[in-house]
């Protein structure tokens, strides 16, 4: 037993011998749980996940014995956790809509059967090793959940239980360990959220994460196992963006963190999740999906821990062999808590008062994702996307500038653009990728061939539009040709026609790879006529006067993702009319 000396905010001087740093602990009558963070001479330092109001000097502290850790195993999807892993929905049970301080609430349910299926490897005298599976259960109607041994467990197995029903606490296999020791194995296990869990080696992925909303696939598309950042100011609609990759993401599983964000956002998302269906099976999106809750009202140093607890669950799904999205929103709020803790701490301010470690942190976090071949034999990834909310959209303050050294897919959120109600306002100039090259193959294999072609071709029209626009706005539209009054004409066109995507369209929502190249070819062969037109000397006025262009503007939301034959259908119209057009203008260049 310890001891209260100090306590500063969420920040706990305690005097216990023996404590270990990185030890979890309980702090008072109440219970609060913390986490040693640095130790001094006989005292400890300890971050309280909890508010510490009417704590006292003197009170008793328990030492716990280990990290902060989460309980993996069957029972974590549909599930909403806080920042320490503990299910809202049964904490609501107990203490009703606030959370009572030092609530200990077991995050997996004990109580629970699962039918358990043994491996075929899982036989009395086979070797075992960390990450074996040794059976499966059903968890969702759409997710089989694979029970595999804890990834630091090595031996032969000596007794396991046969097919059945058991609850999460029941043996199903003893393992007698090299030392001679026995080990017990149940359906889950603990793992230290600070620790990355352990995997063979990294594997080559060029398979690009479909999120069905056009600017993200097309233009700056990201591969499963990527890491991509998603910056933009108050209001620019990062949430909704993300929101969009978690409803649609062609992953197995999808875990959104809510760390530090407003509280209406996030019971929004926890009404709105639960009604969702999966696009890719037709059941509740919930069954393939959980949600870490931790909002800006709940105690600081729980944002920090929710990013960790949040990617070890991630981790422990790709273990068994599957795609894991985790989506953060925001990174910002998590290294604001890391700074008012520093600042508690005494540690030397650098950057706008953040940690010197700041960058580091904001690695490691980022270092977590990716594609692995595990320690089952499966391949599996965790895809990486954290909102970032700079000051004023500032793109160089030191969250965005780190976070933009760190990651490859860039989506830079555009206020101007969430002004205009230009939505997903995703900016083409300020985002990148450097995963198109990897994603051309896949997108040549599935799609069409000229892809990567198209893509380059529509981003430099959009980037000669912007710099036409800076000449008309100095000196206005007449200074321009008639193909550059194109340019700027086909750039509107892909703009609203491609860009542009509703979040509440029931059509336009997702949209299919088939769908997205359908449309952006569409657009760039209309341009392409129109050029080929405005040479043979038609006034670039009749080519804008043409009412084509509010068809294609519509084909977006009229036109089903298994109705792409419509697309041919309208390039014929049109065809036929530039035909015309064509072989008047062709008449009147000839000689007489």
């Amino acid at each position: 037993m310890g001891e209260v000396i100090e306590i500063n905010g969420p920040i706990v001087t305690i005097r216990q011998p023996g404590i270990h740093n990185g030890e979890q602990v309980r702090i008072g009558e109440l219970g609060l749980i913390g986490e040693v963070i640095h130790l001094r001479e006989k005292n400890a330092l300890v971050q309280v996940y909890e508010s510490t109001e009417s704590l006292r000097p003197g009170e008793q502290v328990t030492g716990l014995g280990h990290p902060l850790s989460v309980e993996l195993g069957p029972g974590l999807l549909g599930q909403i956790f806080d920042g320490v892993q503990r299910p809202l929905n049964k904490i609501m049970q107990l203490s009703g809509t606030n959370i009572t301080r030092g609530l200990r609430v077991d995050a997996l349910d004990r109580d629970k059967k699962w039918h358990f299926i043994p491996h075929e490897t899982l036989a009395v005298g086979n070797p075992v090793r960390g990450g074996c599976i040794l059976g499966t259960v059903q968890e969702t109607e759409s997710i089989q959940h694979r029970i595999m041994s804890p990834p630091d467990c090595k031996g032969e197995i000596i007794e396991h239980a046969p097919e059945g029903d058991y609850t999460i606490e029941e043996i199903i296999a003893r393992v007698k360990t090299v030392s001679g020791s026995v080990t017990e194995l149940k359906m889950y296990h603990r793992w230290p959220v600070r620790i990355p869990r352990p995997y063979y080696s990294h594997a080559n992925t060029d398979e690009p994460l479909i999120t069905g909303q056009r600017i993200l696939d097309t233009f700056f598309p990201l591969v499963k196992g990527g890491k991509a950042a998603v910056p933009g100011p108050f209001g620019a609609g990062k949430t909704m963006v993300q929101q969009q990759i978690a409803r649609w993401a062609n992953a197995d599983i999808v875990l959104y963190v809510g760390c530090g964000e407003r509280g209406n956002e996030m019971v929004d998302i926890l009404q709105s999740f639960p009604k969702l269906k999966d696009p890719h099976s037709g059941r509740s999106l919930m069954e393939r999906t959980f949600l870490v809750a931790n909002t800006s009202n709940m105690p600081v140093v729980a944002r920090e821990a929710s990013i960790n607890v949040g990617v070890t669950m991630a981790e422990y799904y790709r273990d068994q062999g599957y795609d894991v999205v985790m989506v953060a929103d925001s990174t910002s709020r998590w290294a604001e808590a890391l700074r008012e803790v520093a600042g508690r701490l005494g540690q030397m301010p650098v950057e706008e008062g953040y940690p010197a470690y700041l960058a580091s942190r904001l690695a490691a976090f980022y270092e977590r994702a990716g594609k692995v071949n595990t320690l089952s034999g499966k391949q599996g990834s965790v895809s990486l996307i954290g909102a970032v909310s700079p000051p004023g959209g500032d793109f160089s303050e030191p969250v965005t500038s780190h976070t933009k050294e760190i990651i490859r897919t860039f989506w830079a959120l555009s206020k101007p653009l969430a002004d205009a109600r230009h939505y997903p306002s995703v900016s083409w100039l300020d985002s990148f990728t450097s995963y198109a090259e990897r994603v051309s193959q896949w997108w040549s294999d599935n799609v069409n061939p000229q892809w990567s072609t198209r893509r380059e071709q529509a981003l430099a029209l959009l980037s000669e539009s912007d710099e036409l626009e800076r000449i008309v706005n100095l000196v206005g539209p007449e200074a321009l040709s008639s193909a550059q009054r194109w340019v700027l004409e086909s750039s509107v066109l892909i703009k609203e026609a491609v860009l542009q995507q509703s979040a509440l369209d029931p059509v336009d929502s997702y949209c299919s790879p088939q769908k997205q190249f359908s449309l952006l070819e569409l657009m760039l062969r209309y341009h392409d006529a129109g050029v080929e037109l405005i040479n043979l000397g038609v006034p670039v006025e009749q080519l804008i006067e043409l009412p084509f262009s509010t068809e294609l503007k519509r084909l977006k939301s009229s036109v089903s993702n298994d109705d792409l034959q419509a697309f041919e259908t309208l390039a014929d119209k049109i065809r036929k009319k530039f035909d015309v057009m064509r072989a008047e203008y062709s008449q009147q260049r000839e000689p007489v």
